[in-house]
């Protein structure tokens, strides 16, 4: 952890029983003779630690290599015997003193935690659910229940008025149903394309929370899917039914009476060359193509014809738009609904295809096996109002002038930013390629276009002063580059000597990253490290206003018992010259197995009820003002259910105490 303190729920620890202390010794002693062969321990030692973690490149932050022997000799002072082979009874009682975690703690704390929701009452357990999925659901209700209502107002107005059936029979009403539905259906679908207005949006946390922008992706698939099914069945209903209905001879009075004596006859064909016909036809066929070109072998395959097919939108948009505009059987809006998303999405394409002619220069990095670093500047006479947390548009010309690709910034000082990428892709493994793979310290010029920021999660961040962020994998990316920001501020105000006496507010700031393998904590160990480095040296010169206390979780389960000691013992070995891990690469400690967040919360509560009494004792006017605390959660709903729960009884407990800590939950969505 930043800064050296433990906290509470860190001691709270089942360590590993004595069947699991046999298990472990069993796998030691082969031969059944009561001796345990130390040159097997060391075996051990040197397998698992290849396994888990094979010749990974060291981060900048300290490049020396931690060979066998550190490890071997870290090995022979946990063991405390120089003898070659050691008694079992006399082995058992070292393991013991390594004070490992019991495998059996974590499947306890996934089993609690379940426990935990089921024994919540039905009130309580529906606001838990609530405060995770209830904007989400809300937001698509209402976007399903607009589709109803202009659905359901098409159906009603031409099923009851019987001389629009008489004149086009069933499809009109298939058709004009499938109409109304379409209208905001392709509003949402093209306005779920615009990234500056959802970062406009995001100014505001509350529409942040309505509008999942965690799931645009997700979003625009499925209503282009619910856009494509209403268009086909809209042109069945009128290529089979009204268009053949009303070419009939005997339907020609009941047409005449709607689109007027000069309107018949009409043939078939004529009414699939009209405007609204082959506008319609032709723009459903480019709609399919479109949708061909996205399907998920394609973009892999081929991301620029992925790219490059969604170029067809805008032809679609305009024959939609002319298909509208002839009011057959009624006024024409199509083009109203159209409008406005279009134009915000034009003008962000025609922005991004400007500025991709405006190249910067930059360079890249290789820091390890997975993660290179993009450093460059933007020039001062381009507009940039950057907030921490949000992404770019990332285009290089070597790559390919049409993929742009997003990625959040990790830091950015002024105009100065940092992208800290992860190499998982073809795009990005394309990427890596540019870098010098063999020396970390080289930084190889690049070419680039940038195309942003956009996005500015979790901005109700900076109205507490105490927070709490959980989050896991990469959705946690938008609040490291918050974290590194705010150190960075921190650093920048302790270096200021004119304010040198001023005195900020102090923050802090508990951030709970849980991941499943190790290997998703080795991209920004970089940038973890950085934050932590900062904190040691502002503690160690006690100028520390602000406290960032990092923990991070690997979730992943290992099956033999020898796998998990050795994990820990590898986590475990630290020297003065290597203060990383040789696992996850970061200075904090790793803990294996899922947190208990039930406990991380009752002792978080326990240190702010010191920490407000020490506030009450230098200024007793602090009694009555309430201290609020944030909590930011991004990741696996069961967790949010049981955090949100935890921040009501937390706040009630603070109310009854008169405390009056208050927790506020928070449930954080990213673009």
């Amino acid at each position: 952890m930043a800064g050296g303190r433990t906290a509470p729920w860190e001691n709270d620890v089942k360590y590993l029983t004595d069947d699991e202390i046999k298990a472990f010794i069993d796998d030691l002693d082969h031969n059944g003779d009561g001796m345990i062969d130390y040159g097997e321990v060391e075996q051990k030692l040197d397998s698992v630690h290849q396994e888990l973690a094979p010749r990974a490149l060291p981060h900048n932050l300290h490049h020396g290599t931690r060979g066998d022997d550190d490890l071997h000799t870290f090995l022979r002072t946990l063991v405390d015997s120089d003898k070659s082979r050691i008694p079992r009874d006399e082995f058992a009682e070292r393991v013991k003193s390594w004070k490992i975690p019991s495998m059996k703690q974590d499947t306890e704390t996934s089993k609690e935690q379940q426990e935990y929701l089921r024994k919540l009452g039905m009130v309580a357990r529906f606001r838990s659910y609530w405060a995770v999925h209830g904007p989400e659901i809300a937001f698509i209700a209402l976007v399903v229940s607009i589709q109803l209502a202009f659905g359901i107002w098409q159906l009603v107005k031409y099923l009851t008025g019987e001389h629009y059936t008489r004149a086009f029979g069933w499809g009109v009403v298939l058709a004009k149903t499938c109409a109304g539905a379409l209208y905001p259906t392709f509003f949402f679908l093209i306005l779920s394309m615009s990234r500056y207005f959802s970062t406009f949006l995001r100014r505001s946390y509350y529409i942040s929370r309505f509008i999942n922008w965690d799931m645009s992706q997700a979003f625009h698939i499925i209503i282009s899917c619910v856009a494509l099914t209403l268009a086909t069945l809209h042109a069945i209903g009128h290529l089979s039914g009204s268009f053949n209905w009303g070419s009939r001879k005997e339907n020609e009075n009941a047409v005449a009476i709607l689109l007027g004596a000069d309107a018949v006859p009409r043939p078939y064909i004529a009414y699939v060359r009209s405007l609204p016909g082959f506008t319609g036809i032709t723009a459903l066929g480019l709609f399919y193509i479109l949708a061909l070109l996205s399907l998920p072998q394609v973009r892999k395959a081929n991301y620029e014809l992925f790219q490059m097919g969604h170029l067809l939108m805008y032809p679609i948009i305009g024959l939609l738009m002319a298909h509208g505009t002839t009011g057959l059987l009624q006024s024409p809006m199509f083009g109203y609904w159209l409008a406005f998303p279009t134009l915000l999405v034009l003008t962000e394409r025609v922005i991004r295809f400007s500025v991709g002619f405006h190249r910067l220069n930059a360079t890249i990095r290789v820091l390890d096996k997975e993660t290179v670093l993009v450093s460059g500047k933007i020039p001062s006479e381009r507009i940039w109002q950057y907030q921490a947390g949000q992404y770019v548009f990332l285009q290089v010309p070597k790559i390919s002038l049409f993929q742009w690709h997003p990625f959040t910034v990790s830091t950015c000082i002024g105009n100065e930013f940092q992208l800290h990428i992860k190499t998982d892709g073809n795009w990005t493994s394309k990427l890596r390629s540019l870098g010098d793979d063999s020396n970390p310290d080289t930084a190889t010029p690049i070419q680039i276009g940038i195309n942003g920021p956009f996005g500015a999660p979790a901005q109700r961040f900076y109205d507490f002063s105490h927070s709490i962020v959980v989050g896991s994998g990469i959705g946690v990316t938008p609040f490291s580059g918050i974290l590194v920001d705010l150190q960075e501020k921190e650093d920048r105000r302790s270096q200021n000597t004119e304010k040198i006496n001023d005195k900020p507010e102090y923050r802090r700031v508990d951030f709970h990253w849980t991941v499943r393998s190790r290997n998703h904590l080795l991209w920004l160990s970089d940038l973890i490290n950085r934050v932590s480095q900062s904190q040691q040296q502002h503690a160690e010169a006690q100028d520390r206003h602000l406290e960032i206390n990092i923990h991070t979780h690997v979730t992943q389960k290992r099956d033999k018992v020898t796998t998990h000691v050795y994990r820990w013992l590898l986590e475990m070995h630290r020297t003065p010259e290597q203060p990383t891990s040789p696992l996850t690469g970061l200075l904090n400690p790793t803990h294996f197995g899922r947190p208990d967040f039930v406990s991380i919360l009752d002792s978080h509560y326990e240190e702010m009820k010191a920490y407000k009494a020490a506030l009450v004792e230098r200024d007793p006017e602090q009694r009555d003002e309430e201290l609020k605390v944030g909590v930011f959660f991004c990741g696996t709903p069961v967790v949010g259910e049981v955090l949100a729960d935890r921040c009501r009884v937390l706040s009630t407990r603070g109310r009854e105490d008169g405390s009056k800590i208050e927790y506020h939950f928070m449930m954080e969505v990213f673009g």
